[in-house]
């Protein structure tokens, strides 16, 4: 059974990081101005900035949710302390009405709000970070 839940959480892992990699390629690309209109106004930086460097961030931290087995533990709380990190970007999303992604009401942002806690959740769990070091 302990196997089991070891497969399921590295399987998890790598969706994660394959997840992120994707996010990050498309910050770069095909959702580039989507992604500078979750930009909190009150950030002093260019949004295209952000969205490039949140997107590369992304893309690395995807793959080392993938490749750096050893390490899996603190990549899981890089990753989770980055999904905090961009939180913000989906309250100003909210809080300013921005329709983007598909999501055009209040509802539809106010539900993704509470997804922000899944994904810091997804990578403490999958990497291990929320057991104790042995």
């Amino acid at each position: 059974m302990h196997n089991v839940a070891l497969w399921g959480r590295r399987v998890s892992q790598v969706a994660l990081g394959a997840f992120l990699m994707s996010a990050g390629v498309s910050h770069l690309t095909v959702s580039r101005m989507e992604f500078q209109a979750q930009v909190p106004t009150w950030l002093p930086l260019d949004p295209d900035f952000v969205v490039i460097s949140s997107g590369i961030v992304e893309i690395l931290l995807g793959l080392a949710l993938i490749t750096l087995w050893r390490f899996r533990k603190r990549v899981g709380l890089v990753v989770a302390l980055f999904f905090v990190a961009i939180f913000p970007g989906n309250i100003n999303q909210f809080v300013n009405g921005i329709d983007a992604f598909g999501l055009n009401s209040d509802s539809a942002r106010a539900v993704r709000l509470l997804f922000q806690p899944v994904l810091v959740l997804w990578a403490l769990w999958s990497t291990g970070a929320l057991r104790r070091a042995s």
